[in-house]
């Protein structure tokens, strides 16, 4: 607080005596939340001592107001050279409408001031006014300024020695006034405050005022790159320097280690990781989760920032408590590794512990943090690990043993939150966590009522609605996702495959009740179901199809590519007729095929993708660096891929679950300021309607099998920039099975009113 400081017993302040203005500058920043500054035009002397302490203050919340002067005038810039040529001080002015040159001017000082100076800009936590003197007077030079911290004012003036226009470098003096001290200190600071008030209501008509815009995205667009803990480790080196030239000074020196404390303090508090804050509706989902009780679900359109959200709320409970305890619980250990990427390195949290393969010595860790807990120490935590790894034997018994007293304060975050209603999780589902977040862009199970209803009940949502739900049509038109323009590209199915299909569609009616439209359940007619339906996946005209879209984009323009391979043999979880030697072998002959063929047509720079690539993140790395075209992927690239240079994205092969094409559409729609757009090809297998037409059984089924297909290619298309096109592009295919795809579209539709 301002009134604990030992301030300089006569208020004055001056270069090279035992109350340097440095001084008086450290205690301010330092000890206030709020700064009303009346700086003048910029200069290097006006602003150097400023610099120092600035992202403390900044890091505690700190708050200001600044008139300053642009410079505008013709007899303005005219004297600020005069003084450049003549004085052997060399002052330096900086010209903010001249962007071009102004960082060949800046020392490390400066640009330190002009990066905080646009944090608080971007932060919404500074109002500057612009003023311009009238009727030729020149620049109108002001150097003082209000301290506050909520209680108690310090003010200052600086009266400093003047060149022809401006300061010199190596003088600076100030008298300071201290609110509680005496009547006269207090109506000079008030006085103060209403000349501030004043061109800030543009009550004082002896200047013109001008817009601050041009200023700010200046700002932003030179200095606008750090984030206030960078910022705070630039401001420690730079405490160092003038702490070593202030050797003499102890008063000094000892201002600067107790700032260096509270850099430190700083340092480690946790933050939302973008200087704008969390958006609207990250917002809007904390507060929901809070009138929830502290439970919920929150149904997010894959790209709109479930992690954030979910890490924000964690952090506005570390505001009000003062502490952070959280497990953050995901289906994959690239996904484990993302989080850990964002709480860590984004959001600050620290003691962030990686549960899974990935970390040898996570059980080492967990049982240090767990000792901590048990002998009564506030430790702050993050626990982010697998479900595989939490509901092992290991987790669990360490889970029991160490964190029983910190239940009622950690918050639970379920990643993915569709794996919670597995089979498998539900002997070890944590109802002794009160805190939980479910996430989710497809939170419901397919073909499981039983786990979506177990879902449903532990996240504390009914069947009408989510806690939360921002769907993907909201965030297009937000500018959250990018738009996208979508072609479904019909291949026919060739002779051979066609008899296959047939044939096997054939025996499948002996099997299917007409009624219910479901199978006999059995080990064969799985089997069949799975032989026809890796017909449909492994198409030989895919690859045709596939190249003739390469060409139609042009190898020159094909880039950021996101290829999604058939499958090469899709078998079901129950049962498993197929080694893993012959599905690994499966899936590299075709993988390798299309790697070829694409190659030997276009010569681009591609990689495979798939679940046994081990280098995945050098691979992801070099496509973000533009050093790979494509990525050529098969059961990968749907959780957790976070790519937004992604431009173009082709799905060979989709499966019928609309969590896996939902996901991947996501992955191609973020944003990214070289995307306008993106662009997504889908393939369809055409039905066999000429081969099934005689057949009123065998149409029928065709008919229902295309409609599980057709689902997926409503989706993509309402939402699409060439919607009409899309819809108009599958009109005649719909119209020989009797099915009106606009109708189908306009309730897809309704599904985001």
């Amino acid at each position: 607080m301002l009134k604990d400081c030992d301030w300089s017993i006569d208020r004055d302040y001056k270069t090279g005596s035992e109350n340097e203005p440095l001084q008086f500058y450290l205690d301010g920043l330092a000890n206030s939340n709020e700064f009303n500054l009346l700086l003048g035009y910029f200069s290097s002397s006006a602003i150097n001592l400023l610099s120092v302490g600035f992202a403390t203050f900044i890091s505690k919340g700190g708050k200001m107001k600044m008139v300053i002067n642009h410079l505008l005038s013709a007899k303005d810039k005219e004297a600020i050279n005069q003084v450049e040529e003549g004085d052997s001080n060399n002052l330096k002015v900086f010209d903010l409408t001249n962007s071009s040159l102004l960082h060949s001017y800046l020392d490390e000082y400066d640009i330190h001031f002009f990066e905080c100076l646009t944090y608080l800009i971007s932060q919404k936590r500074i109002e500057i006014k612009v003023i311009k003197p009238k009727n030729g007077k020149g620049i109108a030079h002001y150097k003082s300024g209000v301290f506050s911290d909520g209680e108690n004012n310090v003010g200052y003036k600086a009266s400093c020695n003047f060149t022809l226009y401006g300061l010199s470098e190596n003088l600076e003096e100030l008298e300071a006034f201290l609110s509680w001290e005496n009547g006269r200190s207090n109506k000079l600071i008030k006085k103060q405050l209403r000349i501030i008030d004043d061109y800030f209501n543009e009550r004082d008509e002896d200047v013109d005022y001008l817009p601050s815009k041009d200023i700010e995205v200046v700002l932003k667009d030179r200095f606008g790159k750090k984030d206030i803990n960078e910022l705070l480790v630039q401001e420690e080196q730079l405490l160092k320097k003038k702490q070593s030239l202030m050797i003499s000074n102890s008063k000094i020196k000892k201002t600067i280690s107790a700032i260096f404390d509270t850099i430190e303090i700083e340092r480690k508090k946790p933050r939302f990781p973008y200087p704008e804050g969390p958006r609207p509706y990250q917002i809007e989902a904390y507060m929901n989760w809070v009138k929830n009780d502290y439970i919920g679900l929150f149904a997010m359109a894959t790209g709109t920032g479930k992690t954030l959200t979910s890490l924000n709320c964690v952090l506005e409970e570390y505001k009000i408590n003062n502490f952070y305890k959280f497990i953050v619980l995901v289906p994959t250990t690239a996904l484990a590794k993302q989080w850990v990427e964002e709480a860590n390195k984004k959001f600050n949290y620290q003691n962030t512990i990686l549960c899974c393969s990935e970390n040898n010595n996570w059980k080492s860790e967990v049982t240090q943090l767990g000792k901590n807990i048990l002998f009564g120490r506030e430790v702050n935590y993050g626990i982010i690990t697998t479900y595989a790894t939490f509901k092992g034997i290991g987790f669990q018994t360490m889970l029991k043993e160490y964190f029983d007293e910190d239940y009622k304060k950690i918050t639970l975050i379920a990643d993915e939150a569709h794996n919670f209603g597995s089979q498998g999780f539900l002997k070890v589902i944590p109802h002794f966590i009160n805190k939980r977040i479910g996430l989710s862009a497809t939170p419901e199970r397919q073909f499981d009522d039983n786990g979506n209803k177990l879902l449903n009940h532990f996240f504390s949502c009914s069947e009408e609605g989510y806690t939360f739900e921002y769907n993907m049509k909201t965030a297009i038109e937000n500018g959250i996702l990018c738009k996208y323009f979508y072609y479904p590209v019909i291949v026919n199915l060739e002779q051979n495959e066609q008899e296959n299909y047939l044939k096997i569609s054939k025996e499948l009616l002996k099997y299917l009740d007409f009624e219910t439209g479901k199978y006999k359940e059995s080990e064969y007619v799985n089997n069949l179901l799975i032989k026809r339906k890796n017909i449909i996946h492994k198409a030989k005209n895919k690859l045709n199809a596939l190249l003739s879209i390469i060409n139609k984009i042009g190898k020159e323009n094909f880039k950021r590519a996101f290829i999604y391979l058939p499958e090469g043999i899709e078998i079901d979880n129950s049962e498993n007729e197929y080694t893993p030697y012959e599905l690994e072998n499966e899936t590299r002959k075709i993988i390798d095929n299309y790697l070829i063929e694409i190659y030997n047509h276009f010569q681009i720079k591609m990689a495979k993708f798939t679940g046994e690539t081990n280098n995945r993140d050098q691979i992801l790395n070099n496509f973000k660096d533009g050093n790979l075209d494509a990525l050529l992927a098969m059961k990968c690239l749907d959780e957790g891929v976070d790519v937004p240079q992604t431009k173009y994205a082709i799905f060979c092969s989709s499966t019928g679950n609309p969590r896996q094409y939902i996901q991947r559409r996501g992955r191609v729609l973020r944003t990214h300021k070289d995307k306008e757009f993106a662009i997504i090809y889908d393939l369809i297998v055409k039905p066999s309607i000429s081969h099934t037409n005689t057949d009123e059984s065998l149409s029928k089924m065709e008919k229902n099998i295309f409609l599980s297909e057709l689902r997926r290619l409503v989706n993509f298309a309402v939402l699409s920039e060439n919607k009409d096109q899309s819809l108009n592009d599958l009109e005649s295919l719909c119209n020989d099975l009797d099915i009106d795809i606009y109708e189908l579209a306009n309730k897809e539709l309704d599904n985001y009113k």
